[in-house]
């Protein structure tokens, strides 16, 4: 049954998610799949499958792929779970993992169970490093973002409205958010990966701000 369920939700996923945005793509969505598995087998005493379809439809309800009404979203991912074979049970665990999913400004809700925070931490990793870089500027791209504006301050959100409206460049998006995600992870596996992909993060905007002001 797992194996099934997992393989229809891999192929409903790949067809949903095809042509989204460079950074909630199909592929960030395998990349997530991939580091959870390997985060679950690193952790121990996680279920697996349900670690695997959260990770799997963990962009269902995310505004940034264009969803208006989470709630909504939701409840479509979960019935489509019990239509393809999956009991209620582990259906409200996947659904449950996948509602905690996210960063949003630091006003997010927080991941209770080891299954939840496997996979935000394979989310959040797929937003660091230098894959966390070429998503950062692919979005900023796809919705007209400004590269750097260097009178600009980064900023701290008061709710999750806020900062789904924010308009902060593309490097200060690094210091309001892809910064922070290091000391947001749950898991020793997830740690380790996230120490040498903070520290490339931090090397570039090094980089980048030595060659903007013109001394490289």
């Amino acid at each position: 049954m797992a194996d099934d369920i997992i393989s229809k939700t891999h192929t409903y996923i790949e067809a949903r998610f095809k042509d989204g945005d460079p950074a909630h793509d199909y592929w960030h969505i395998h990349r997530v799949w991939q580091l959870a598995k390997h985060i679950a087998e690193q952790q121990g005493g996680a279920d697996l499958l349900t670690v695997e379809l959260a990770a799997l439809m963990h962009d269902i309800a995310d505004y940034k792929t264009g969803v208006t009404n989470e709630a909504k979203a939701l409840e479509a991912g979960r019935q489509w779970l019990l239509e393809n074979g999956l009991d209620a049970e582990r259906a409200d665990a996947v659904i449950a993992a996948v509602r905690a999913i996210g960063f949003r400004g630091g006003k997010g809700e927080p991941q209770t169970t080891l299954e939840a925070q496997i996979v935000s931490d394979a989310d959040l990793l797929d937003a660091i490093g230098a894959i966390g870089i070429a998503r950062a500027f692919g979005y900023a791209g796809a919705k007209g973002k400004t590269m750097y504006d260097p009178g600009e301050e980064p900023q701290t959100y008061d709710s999750v409205e806020a900062y789904k409206v924010n308009t902060a460049s593309t490097i200060t998006h690094f210091y309001e958010k892809l910064l922070l995600l290091k000391d947001r992870l749950h898991t020793q596996a997830a740690k380790h990966i996230a120490e040498h992909r903070h520290r490339y993060m931090e090397q570039f905007l090094e980089e980048f701000h030595e060659e903007w002001a013109g001394k490289r």
